[in-house]
């Protein structure tokens, strides 16, 4: 039986990750890792352990998995990338001198670590469309920049002190439960929730602009089946393009509107978040995180959208 610690549980994906491996693993083997300040609430914390495991500290993290008998660490620590350029000091002491705490307590405790990487590992000189699994990553940002560390980083563990390391490139991220926190791809959370409220939505994103984007059941799925993969079978490990699908915001306007025919859209580009939009990928090439652990998503951005205006409108009403 695995025993895991999440850091960052309280967070956009660590909040519904910890509730999907506590299905799976039984509530009392998965540690819901959290900052003073952002204590785990409601269910997340009434259904399982919690401690205080702030990735800056490296003491408090070796003193929970000691304390927890942890063998399984979900690093999700991390500012997002608008929130990085405006804090490009904190984003680094979090992303990577946090990952280089947690990966000296994993070399000194035995344990396996995932710490995603992003889309944002790439960079404006790397091939846009299909983007391949190795290829070029010169990102302009720090959120970019911390990334393709925290890759580097972790593959040094493994290969230097056989610390089993393992990560996924994620995309955007969709969820019907977190509501987005300072992510370039959050306007693809909050067009739904302007949906389902009746609102004129207000997009960021200029029309014509691609990214890769994910349901969040696929998103955890794809990081718990990592996690379990046969290890003999992985080659890249940090980390591996994972793709779900890709679209423009009009596309997605035009796919809610199905739904919700009275609903309208317009632009108003951020600068920033356009900036950071440009230099992504537009699409990206998954075939080894399927040859090598038989990823496959089981969303595309219909059955989606079916799923998220289903699931806002009960939460919303």
């Amino acid at each position: 039986m695995k025993h895991i610690l999440i850091i960052g549980a309280t967070g956009q994906i660590g909040s519904e990750l910890t509730m999907e491996l506590r299905k799976r693993y039984g509530n009392a083997n998965v540690v819901a890792g959290y900052i003073p300040g952002a204590e785990p609430k409601g269910e997340l914390k009434e259904s399982g352990p919690s401690a205080i495991a702030d990735v800056t500290d490296a003491e408090a993290i070796a003193s929970v998995v000691k304390e927890y008998h942890i063998d399984t660490i979900y690093n999700l620590a991390a500012l997002l990338s608008v929130v990085a350029e405006s804090k490009p000091k904190l984003a680094w002491k979090i992303g990577i001198d946090g990952l280089w705490n947690v990966l000296e307590v994993a070399r000194e405790q035995g344990c396996a670590v995932f710490t995603p990487s992003s889309i944002g590992s790439f960079g404006a000189t790397t091939p846009h469309t299909q983007t391949p699994q190795d290829t070029i990553q010169r990102p302009r940002t720090m959120y970019g920049v911390t990334k393709v560390t925290t890759e580097l980083l972790s593959d040094y563990y493994f290969n230097k002190y056989g610390v089993d390391t393992r990560a996924v490139r994620f995309p955007g991220i969709i969820s019907n439960v977190t509501p987005p926190g300072g992510g370039t791809t959050d306007y693809a959370v909050d067009i739904y929730y302007s949906a389902v409220k009746g609102e004129k939505f207000v997009c960021p994103i200029k029309q014509g602009t691609l990214m890769d984007m994910m349901y969040m059941p696929d998103a955890l799925n794809a990081a718990i089946t990592l996690m379990e993969a046969d290890p003999t079978k992985l080659i890249h490990r940090n980390a591996f393009n994972i793709a779900s699908m890709s679209f423009d915001p009009e596309t997605i306007y035009q796919e809610i509107k199905k739904h919700v025919p009275q609903f309208e859209m317009v632009y108003d580009v951020d600068p920033l978040k356009q900036r950071i939009a440009d230099s992504w990928p537009d699409s990206l090439d998954d075939t080894c995180a399927r040859q090598e652990w038989g990823w496959k998503p089981a969303y595309n951005l219909e059955s989606m959208t079916v799923d998220m205006l289903e699931k806002l409108r009960e939460k919303l009403k």
